[in-house]
């Protein structure tokens, strides 16, 4: 069995990191810079960057604050936010970010996907996918602009970031970000079989059980985790932290 990657989510926001529940409110939980200080202590082996609001202010990615992150990090980092073009992910690349992952930005233009592929490789393109439940049941693609996508079935708009040239795929549930209640079982399980690439789940993670919960639903390569590793505490203190290798080592099977 491959190694199970869980790996933290870092939202970024006016330059502070912040932690948001359900794609909203977000609140300040500190300097990402020293998250990702102590993310090296903890010898994590991956991490997601993720600004928030680049993309819906349409301004690109802010490349002096990623640099200084990224010359931080001892682990690879993902970024997505704001990457609009061929020259955005260039300059993030040759910045040390080594996966760019596109949201937004395929919702207009799904060439970019192809075009990164090409020029840089597939294991280089990561395709977010936001889901929301129906009112009526079912799920579908949540889009922060509003547009309407020629697939609104998340596993349908998923196989077709793939087709276009997405090396792996981020699944968020907009319903349980930052809840810590748990993943989207049923959301998880009409993924199983489906896919091509990694899939690494996010949204619900509050605990261990809930995390092997997830990995039982459907073949995935990784989780990804916001609120479980900025918040400790009922009352949600802020405090950066991880699994524990115990922890680590059952969610991989080892005993």
């Amino acid at each position: 069995m491959l190694r199970r990657r869980i790996i933290p989510s870092l939202l970024l926001r006016n330059g502070g990191l912040v932690k948001t529940q359900k794609f909203a409110e977000p609140k300040y939980v500190g300097d990402p810079i020293n998250a990702v200080k102590i993310f090296n202590e903890k010898e994590v082996d991956e991490l997601f960057l993720l600004d928030i609001t680049a993309g819906k202010e349409g301004r690109p990615p802010n490349f002096k604050l990623i640099e200084e992150i990224v010359s931080e990090a001892f682990m690879p980092v993902a970024y997505g936010g704001g990457v609009k073009s061929v020259d955005d992910a260039s300059r993030l690349l040759s910045l040390g970010v080594e996966k760019i992952a596109l949201n937004s930005a395929t919702f207009a233009n799904l060439k970019l996907v192809s075009e990164l592929r090409d020029r840089y490789g597939a294991q280089c393109v990561v395709g977010v996918v936001d889901v929301k439940k129906k009112l009526l049941g079912g799920h579908t693609v949540f889009s922060h602009s509003g547009a309407k996508l020629a697939e609104a079935d998340p596993v349908a708009w998923a196989q077709r970031l793939v087709t276009f040239g997405c090396g792996e795929i981020l699944l968020q549930s907009v319903d349980r970000d930052g809840t810590m209640s748990g993943f989207d079982l049923e959301l998880l399980a009409k993924f199983k079989g489906r896919l091509s690439v990694p899939l690494v789940a996010a949204g619900g993670a509050g605990n261990v059980e809930h995390m092997a919960q997830a990995f039982g639903a459907c073949e995935l390569s990784g989780l990804a985790v916001g609120a479980r590793f900025v918040y400790q505490g009922p009352l949600r203190g802020v405090l950066i932290n991880y699994l524990s290798r115990a922890d680590l080592d059952r969610l991989n099977g080892k005993r």
